[in-house]
């Protein structure tokens, strides 16, 4: 007797120290629910920012557009540029998808992060990262640019003054690998 039911996917283990074991809520800059999770599968480069920034965050936004703009079109369908705010409160899915569409980064690729305070708290703490709120319109924070594996194992991060090239060679070796196995 032969069985034609086809079996189950075989459910994945995450490592311990992997960004899609966070179970808070998110919202993409179209509105849409999800989870860190649902990202599971590509490598990540991530950067938290907040969208009226008038500092740091604009060369953060170049940078990662330099990165994008760096990476080979074969591999692009195999990465995520994700940018976290970390002014919720201002930076809704609408103000996220206006602010995609303004700087051009609103390809498949890019994907805009709002959440409440509390998952955004726990996300920075995740990447080590620091902010805290200095003015009504104004937050202090460090410039970080992380790289997760399709597991959500932080790989490598760039920190202040942010070497694009070293970033692109990272998740290039990191897409590559995946390919392999």
């Amino acid at each position: 007797l032969s069985s034609c039911s086809t079996p189950e996917p075989q459910k994945v283990e995450l490592p311990d120290n992997s960004i899609f074991n966070l179970t808070s809520q998110w919202h993409n800059q179209n509105g849409e629910a999800m989870q860190l999770k649902d990202l599971q599968g590509k490598t990540l480069v991530v950067v938290m920012i907040f969208t009226t920034c008038q500092s740091a965050c604009p060369i953060l936004v170049a940078k990662m557009k330099s990165i994008e703009s760096k990476i080979s079109r074969k591999d692009i369908e195999n990465i995520d540029l994700v940018l976290v705010t970390i002014d919720p409160e201002t930076d809704t899915p609408e103000k996220l998808k206006e602010f995609a569409k303004t700087n051009k980064m609103d390809a498949p690729q890019w994907i805009f992060l709002t959440s409440n305070e509390a998952a955004t708290q726990e996300f920075a703490n995740v990447l080590s990262m620091k902010y805290k709120k200095i003015s009504p319109i104004d937050f202090s924070h460090s410039n970080i640019i992380s790289v997760f594996n399709p597991m959500g194992e932080l790989v490598s991060q760039e920190e202040g003054d942010i070497n694009v090239e070293r970033v692109v060679s990272t998740v290039t070796n990191v897409v590559n690998n995946k390919k392999k196995k």
